[in-house]
């Protein structure tokens, strides 16, 4: 007999033969989230009708089979209205939520449906977010009115984060490293520069060396910084010995200090771009400092086609003979003399 049992239980389905082994958990589906959430806003069953535009007897019959099938009593009736149970009032928060996200997923799927753009989400390093990237954007708006745009500035460690676990599209950064899970698009090619406030004794100079630089108070950034390696390995070429009195994370701060007449400082050229430092000048120093910019993106990520234009106007600024680079090096051309240098072109990807 109790063999008969067995081969009879062997033929049924995996799902029948667990039935005494385990307890199925009911859960709630979407249509029950939203009539619950609707009797919850409106405090009544007619009201919760009207407002889903259903029959009431068809809203109080699915409250009902939702609180038996879950065991929760989730309203108190009172006078004809209905009020949350103390229990309940932590499902309602979670139902709320729910139902939020619902709401967003809708309004994104109509608006792809409808050939609407979403949201541009950028993140860049402080030293192309203080010019480069608001030029772009302009150029991003003028043929996207409606998008959305998000900035983050990042510190360097902060970036890979916000690709691989998906809060933004892109980064904009100052240098590139190996890494599994992004790839890293060509921007445009820099250099770094001496900066020191206007009156400074080196003011008047065209061009200016490491030899010069290590003769004043310097003010710097963190030598394990892209920049900072450059200057580092500027000075160790060289065999001098220099000593940063001032350190600051960021190229704005350190432009503030040089400003205060606190010292002088190397920094990266798109920092301080079209004059966007008053009171600073910018002067060219005579060793190679050239380093490179890149777009990092989650590795296979597809471009849509406002990433693909922030990119290209990105690029288009960070190479364009309209920043006259020449001008910048050369305190002489503020009275004056134009420059006929012709800017270096990086390679576009």
């Amino acid at each position: 007999m109790a063999g008969k049992v067995a081969s009879r239980q062997a033929i049924l389905p995996l799902s029948e033969r667990m039935k005494p082994y385990v307890s199925v958990r009911q859960m709630m589906t979407l249509r029950q989230i939203e009539v619950i959430r609707a009797v919850m806003v409106t405090g009544t069953i007619g009201g919760a009708a009207r407002l889903l535009n259903v029959s009431a007897p068809g809203i109080s019959r699915l409250v009902k089979y939702t609180e038996k099938s879950l065991g929760i009593r989730f309203f108190q009736r009172q006078s004809g209205r209905y009020f949350p149970t103390p229990e309940a009032q932590s499902i309602f928060e979670q139902v709320n939520g729910v139902y939020k996200k619902v709401d967003d997923l809708t309004e994104i799927i109509s608006k792809i449906g409808q050939g609407a753009p979403s949201e541009l989400r950028i993140g860049s390093m402080p030293s192309i977010a203080q010019v480069m990237v608001p030029r772009a954007i302009e150029g991003v708006r003028r043929r996207y009115p409606d998008l959305r745009i998000d900035i983050n500035v990042l510190k360097i460690e902060e970036a890979f984060d916000y690709l691989l676990l998906d809060r933004g599209d892109c980064v904009v950064m100052s240098y590139r490293l190996n890494h599994a899970g992004l790839d890293f698009l060509p921007l445009a090619s820099g250099e770094l520069f001496c900066i020191v406030p206007s009156g400074h004794e080196l003011a008047g100079r065209k061009q200016v060396s490491a030899t010069d630089i290590v003769g004043y108070p310097l003010i710097g950034i963190d030598p394990t910084d892209p920049y900072g390696r450059i200057l580092a390995g500027l000075f160790s070429r060289k065999k001098l010995d220099y000593d940063i009195t001032i350190r600051a994370r960021f190229g704005t701060t350190v432009c503030a200090l040089v400003k205060a007449g606190l010292g002088i400082a190397v920094i990266d050229e798109f920092t301080v771009a079209d004059g966007g430092f008053p009171g600073v000048e910018m002067l060219r120093i005579s060793e190679p400092t050239k380093f490179d910019t890149y777009i990092a993106v989650k590795r296979g990520a597809v471009l849509s086609p406002q990433m693909a234009h922030f990119i290209r106007c990105l690029r288009s600024e960070m190479q364009s003979p309209g920043r006259e680079r020449e001008k910048l090096r050369r305190p002489s051309s503020r009275h004056g003399k134009k420059s006929s240098g012709r800017v270096r072109r990086a390679v576009n990807s």
